[in-house]
């Protein structure tokens, strides 16, 4: 009698976290929450065991205590460290986020008033370019 072949089916299931609950009866919780902060710049660095995103929120002030009362800038960072396989968990989930957004809110662009100030200083970048310095000789 020939042997049958068996092929073993590979099946992955997603876990889904409300499975496994943890009895929080018995837990105690500590929740610290931190400041809500606008991040109004963001700067992304790694190394080969962390990413590191670091939010800055840039607010303008006036110092009335300074002696010309100029401008001062206050910057604020936020720093959060995550690991290679957490940042990419983090861009997929971003990724997700930011297509149901746009499905139910429509395609995100470029603010016209960040569209017009980019030409302002494509223009100004024109100018400065066709002023050219003189070479300077440095013969007698």
């Amino acid at each position: 009698m020939p042997k049958k072949k068996t092929t073993k089916k590979k099946t992955t299931k997603k876990i889904d976290i409300n499975e496994h609950r943890i009895n929080d009866k018995n837990l105690t919780y500590s929740i610290e929450e931190g400041d809500a902060f606008l991040g109004h710049e963001l700067s992304v660095n790694f190394n080969p065991f962390q990413f590191i995103l670091d939010f800055k929120c840039v607010t303008p002030r006036i110092d009335v205590r300074s002696k010309d009362n100029g401008p001062v800038l206050n910057i604020k960072h936020n720093v959060v460290v995550v690991d290679p396989f957490h940042a990419k968990q983090f861009l997929a989930l971003y990724a997700r986020a930011i297509k149901r957004f746009e499905d139910e809110f429509g395609t995100i662009e470029k603010p016209k008033a960040i569209v017009a100030a980019e030409k302002k200083m494509k223009k100004l970048k024109k100018k400065e370019s066709k002023k050219s310095l003189p070479t300077p000789s440095y013969f007698g």
